[in-house]
């Protein structure tokens, strides 16, 4: 994560005014291979469960997300390795800017060979773009480029093409929602702002209300840094009940080249294990399609961060 900011994530919030996308619209956007993609997916990760009448599981308390940013080397050095022991699933999201070509060794960024090792193992492998950019700034061309170099890596070592993914710095924009959609993602990431402050070092934020959220607009609950730690851990945990679900981020444990969103190894393993002994469910974002429909979502997708903010006034 590029700390470029003191304080909120910037965002690009429509107001009122301004022309939005529907949810009809986004899905008319998907086409028929996105229904295709969904269906699939679908059925891969719900034969386990028992669905409802919707088709869906019913979403359980202690029911977790758990995401890794940036591809540091400690996402296959460590933590997937400790992932395997736990049983746990995770989404890893996989950017080409930052220092990754800086980094000829590969030593402070996975290889495109661990990668692929990730994906063996079983974990998301997620599209966090080409060159980790401001979004807001780009135009939709430059958006589908940087999404289209991590689709076109991943095909290229045999492993499937994203259908999740993380704003860069958590800077987000209705334009970027919509190509998004074209593009057939089905859930992604934001970060804990504007409904919470965030200095940029770790911070809590909302859980994911599917009953409220656009799935192109998840809440990060919680991200680890200097400034989040055992409590937030178990603060975030217990917001994930009553239909909502608890959405954690790491940048590495360790984070070698972003200290302000360090986690160091043994404070992950404590988390893990509260994860373990609380009985949490831990799954990959692409694994929300067991409980969520990706084409449900309000008219316009900005309008709960609207709502939050004004009664927050």
């Amino acid at each position: 994560m590029e700390k470029v900011f003191e304080g909120m994530e910037k965002l690009v919030l429509p107001g009122s005014s301004q022309q939005h996308v529907s949810a009809s619209t986004l899905e008319a956007a998907m086409g028929w291979k996105h229904s295709l993609a969904v269906a699939l997916l679908v059925a891969a990760v719900c034969a386990c469960n028992a669905p409802s009448e919707s088709g869906l599981a019913p979403i359980p308390d202690g029911l977790v997300v758990l995401t890794f940013d940036d591809g540091n080397k400690s996402d296959i050095s460590f933590v997937a390795p400790k992932l395997v022991e736990y049983g746990f699933g995770a989404s890893f999201y996989i950017t080409e800017g930052l220092g990754y070509e800086d980094d000829p060794n590969k030593e402070r960024y996975v290889s495109w060979q661990d990668v692929r090792q990730l994906y063996e193992l079983g974990f998301e492998v997620g599209n966090h773009t080409g060159s980790h950019p401001d979004m807001t700034k780009l135009s939709k061309d430059e958006i589908r480029s940087n999404l289209e170099l991590i689709e076109q890596r991943c095909e290229q070592y045999g492993i499937p093409r994203p259908v999740t993914f993380v704003y860069p710095g958590w800077r987000h924009s209705l334009p970027v929602v919509e190509v998004l959609a074209e593009r057939q993602y089905i859930f992604a990431r934001r970060g804990v702002g504007p409904e919470y402050p965030d200095a940029g070092s770790g911070a809590r934020g909302l859980p994911y209300d599917p009953a409220q959220d656009h799935p192109f607009l998840i809440p990060t609950t919680g991200y680890a840094g200097p400034e989040w730690g055992f409590e937030d851990l178990v603060w975030a945990v217990d917001q994930a009940k009553d239909g909502k679900i608890a959405v954690l981020t790491f940048h590495g444990a360790p984070a070698i080249e972003h200290p302000w969103v360090h986690t160091d190894p043994e404070d992950f393993i404590r988390y893990m294990d509260y994860l373990k002994e609380q009985g949490c469910t831990v799954i990959a974002m692409r694994d929300l399609l067991r409980y969520v429909d990706p084409n449900v979502g309000p008219d316009d997708p900005y309008a709960p961060i609207r709502n939050r903010l004004a009664k927050a006034e």
